[in-house]
This record gives C-alpha cells, structure tokens and sequence, in this order.
C-alpha cells in the first residue's frame, strides 16, 4: 500500500478520535439545559438509526456476503444489548458528575478490561508487562480522580464508577464479538449491534419517561443530538473503518490515542474545564498503559 494511502489512513482515523471525544462535550453542553440522560440518549438513538439501517444495508451488499444465522442473530442481540445500550446509558448517567475529560480517560482503559475478562474466562496469560501497563493505567486513574475528588466531593466518585461500568460492558462487547466481526464484518456487525440497542434505549426510554418529554426539549438539545449522532457516532464508525482498511486496526488503536488529549483539550474550550498539571501526568499515565498493551498485542 502506497504511503499516501496509509497517511490518508492515519488521518481518518485521528479525525474519527477527536469526533468521538466530542462525544462527552456534546453531552455535557446538552445537560445544562435540563435535558435527562435517558431522554438525551433516546434522541440520539432515534437519529442514528436511519444511519445504521443504511449503512448496515451498504455493508451486507454482495454475493459473498454470508447470512446472519439464527446463533448470529442471538450474539448481535445480546451484544448490542451490552456494548450500545447498557455501555451508552452508563456513560451518560456518569457524565452527569464527573468533567469530559476524566470520562474519556476513564472509559479508555477498556482495552485493560479486555486483557483481563481474557484471563478471566479464556485463561490468556497475564505477563510482566501487562502488570505494568495495568499499574500505569490505573495509577493514572486514580490520580485524576484523587485531585477531582478534593475539588467536587464524592460525586467525582459516583460518576467515574458509572463510566468505569460503561468501559467494562464495552469491554465485554468486543471480546464477545470478535469471532463475529471477522464473518460479518466490523461494520455490518457495528450497525447490526447499534440497531438493536436503538431498540432497547427508545423501549426503556418509553418504560421510565412520558413520551411527550421527546418533544418538549429546548431547541439546543435537538441540535446538540443531532451533532452528536452524526459528528460523534455516525462519522467516526465510517472513517474508522476506512482508516483500518488502509492502515489496519493496530495502528488505528494506538492513534485512537489521541482520544482522551483531544477531550481534555475540547472541555477546556467548550465547558470551561480546567487543565492541570495533575491532569495531564495522570493522562500520560493511562495513555501509557494503554499503549503498552496495544503494542504488544500487534507483536503477538
């Protein structure tokens, strides 16, 4: 592959990790017209099917596409159940007490999870390194929380354990859905999931709220959901998968790193957050253990 291609990779890639971060600021700006989690969540569901289904659509085009069997059908339900909506629902409900960027620190240490649910259920080995990149992680999560924690009270807490949730499902999702993605494909798979719990949202939204609560929100919050499902959910699954495509999902892991910078940098603009030099030791930290371990799952 030219070395064009694999910058026009790259680069896709790096603009799908900003978009996504975006993600928590969106989400807060959102909050502060009263808008509630369950209903902001439902919003952006509601606009992001259309795109899934058309996507989902797109991708399952061809005659070598193979069918979605019956035990198919089972894992997209129930990981779409895990990773879109349970892993969506606890993010928005932390981000309710913590600052954008803690969340998306918080939420970028699934690929620890990943590692260990992998010791857990299928016996992978635990090495040296991983121990480190695990203390690396975690030690910068703790530093982040620890001087938030002194600044806001135990909110700071409450809101990284819902986050914490959040990563934790996720990290179930893509562990349980690998064997999936390589017969159906990342994004046939992706929409399938993001459908389903579309399904789920909008079902649990009408179970808690008054129906009319879609309708009666500020105009800003429309528009935010509609910058939120297009900016951070619909553009980065394409531009993601495109840039994999060019320059393969290990190098597109380890530029996903520039996720949690982009956010703590777009809080501070956009809401006002401030960044420390406590903050930013802490971030090193986590992008650290994170790296450590994407790197050594592209040389095994």
């Amino acid at each position: 592959m030219s070395s064009s291609s694999r910058f026009t990779g790259a680069a896709l890639v790096t603009v799908a990790a900003c978009a996504f971060s975006a993600k928590a600021v969106i989400i807060k700006l959102a909050y502060r017209h009263g808008v509630d989690p369950v209903t902001l969540l439902a919003l952006r569901m509601l606009i992001s099917a259309p795109f899934f289904l058309a996507l989902g659509l797109w991708s399952a085009r061809g005659e070598h596409v193979m069918p979605l069997t019956r035990p198919d059908w089972r894992a997209v339900v129930l990981l779409g159940m895990m990773g879109y909506y349970l892993a969506s629902l606890f993010d928005f409900i932390g981000l309710q007490y913590i600052t954008a960027a803690l969340e998306r620190l918080v939420l970028f240490l699934y690929p620890t999870m990943v590692l260990l649910l992998a010791a857990v259920f299928f016996k992978r080995k635990v090495t040296g390194r991983d121990i480190l990149a695990l203390a690396l992680s975690y030690g910068g999560i703790a530093l982040v929380v620890a001087h938030d924690f002194s600044l806001s009270g135990s909110n700071v807490a409450l809101g990284a354990f819902w986050v914490f949730l959040s990563a934790l499902f996720y990290a179930g999702y893509l562990l349980g859905s690998g064997r999936y993605v390589e017969r159906l494909g990342s994004m046939r798979f992706a929409c399938y999931a993001a459908l389903v719990s579309c399904v789920g949202v909008v079902g649990h939204f009408f179970v808690t709220n008054d129906g009319a609560l879609l309708f009666n929100q500020p105009t800003a919050v429309y528009w935010l959901s509609l910058t939120m499902a297009l900016v951070s959910t619909v553009i980065p699954i394409v531009l993601t998968a495109e840039g994999i495509r060019r320059i393969g999902a290990s190098h597109a892991a380890m530029i996903g790193a520039v996720g949690p910078v982009a956010t703590i940098f777009l809080g501070y603009w956009f809401l006002d957050e401030q960044i420390t030099a406590i903050q930013l030791a802490g971030a090193a930290l986590v992008l650290a253990g994170v790296l450590a371990i994407t790197l050594q799952k592209k040389k095994g």
